[in-house]
């Protein structure tokens, strides 16, 4: 009898105590519930588009001379400083002109030592009352013509020098060159491009249906790539910098500026996200939702458990379709 009293006592005792255990964790259960009111919230549409990468400014470089094109030393996508000598235009009639100028100086420098010497023995003559004053000032006017026209000359020869050296093609700003339109031999006129080049300051360029035209402003904040852009870039974030008034082929144009941006494929297509306009919906934490069957449940504060219909997930969960109401209490799903 004595036994199975000690037996009964061995197994009543940690029943106890684990009754005990429960009854200490039951009320932590009680006060962990954390209850969500359901509320509308104001979201925004993200659509998701294509920009281009673009330069904002476009400059070409431009023969100054025409002639033809005795070097060539940029290509596409060579990186050009200011002032960096793109190509040489030469015209051999410059050098004829040159040789014709040289010896006409020349000789124009011949006539003014003449005149100078007939100047000098006309005032020795005038001086002595051998000559007229008329012989003088014939002698001084021949001295002042043959000055001018040689002073003349070698400006003429100094614009001409001046064509010569105009025969290199400069970059006109700095950036990268995106076409060359002439090859080496290639004759070419005063005015037509050599090569143009991207200035720095790289956008991107957006062209959104017009129907999108009230909703983006200046200053919008813009997602640049991302996890869904496949392109293996981490998501950035730019800023609208500009949107162009004018509505071409039922778009609007905009500008995005981002740091980091590349400067080598002007043209590329990058995937953005822009908000177009804001909308109410229901938004709830993705750990107040719970998947059962195929089925997304959420569960009510008196412990019924609907079915929800969850939409686009945000950064502070996940947008609910269908299923709420305004004023719902959900509780964190227990066992789920």
């Amino acid at each position: 009898m004595t036994s199975l009293k000690w037996q009964l006592k061995r197994r009543i005792v940690p029943a106890l105590a684990v009754c005990s255990v429960l009854a200490a964790l039951a009320p932590a259960v009680v006060i962990a519930e954390t209850v969500l009111t359901v509320s509308p919230v104001m979201v925004e549409d993200m659509k998701a588009v294509f920009a281009t990468v673009e330069t904002s400014d476009v400059i070409s470089a431009r023969a100054r001379i025409g002639g033809t094109v005795t070097k060539l030393e940029v290509d596409e996508g060579t990186a050009v400083k200011q002032g960096r000598t793109i190509a040489l235009i030469g015209d051999p009639k410059i050098g004829f002109r040159m040789d014709a100028l040289r010896s006409r100086i020349g000789s124009m420098q011949s006539q003014k030592d003449l005149a100078a010497s007939t100047l000098k023995r006309a005032r020795d003559l005038r001086r002595s009352g051998t000559i007229p004053q008329k012989r003088l000032d014939e002698a001084e006017a021949g001295f002042r013509v043959a000055e001018r026209e040689l002073k003349a000359l070698q400006s003429e020869f100094s614009v001409v020098s001046r064509q010569q050296d105009e025969g290199a093609v400069l970059a006109p700003s700095a950036g990268r060159v995106t076409k060359v339109h002439v090859t080496k031999g290639a004759v070419i006129l005063p005015g037509e491009p050599v090569a143009t080049i991207a200035a720095k300051g790289y956008i991107l360029r957006l062209s959104l249906p017009e129907r999108h035209a009230r909703f983006i402003k200046t200053g919008d904040a813009v997602q640049v790539g991302g996890e869904d852009a496949n392109d293996g870039t981490r998501p950035r974030t730019g800023n609208v910098h500009q949107v162009y008034p004018e509505i071409r082929k039922g778009r609007v144009i905009a500008d995005v500026t981002v740091e980091g941006l590349g400067d080598f494929f002007v043209g590329e297509r990058v995937r953005v996200q822009i908000s177009v306009g804001k909308r109410e919906t229901f938004v709830v934490p993705g750990d107040y939702l719970f998947l059962r069957y195929g089925l997304t449940f959420a569960t009510l504060k008196g412990g019924a458990q609907i079915v929800v219909q969850p939409g686009l997930k945000r950064p502070d969960g996940v947008e609910i379709l269908s299923g709420l109401r305004s004023g719902d209490e959900l509780i964190l799903p227990v066992g789920q």
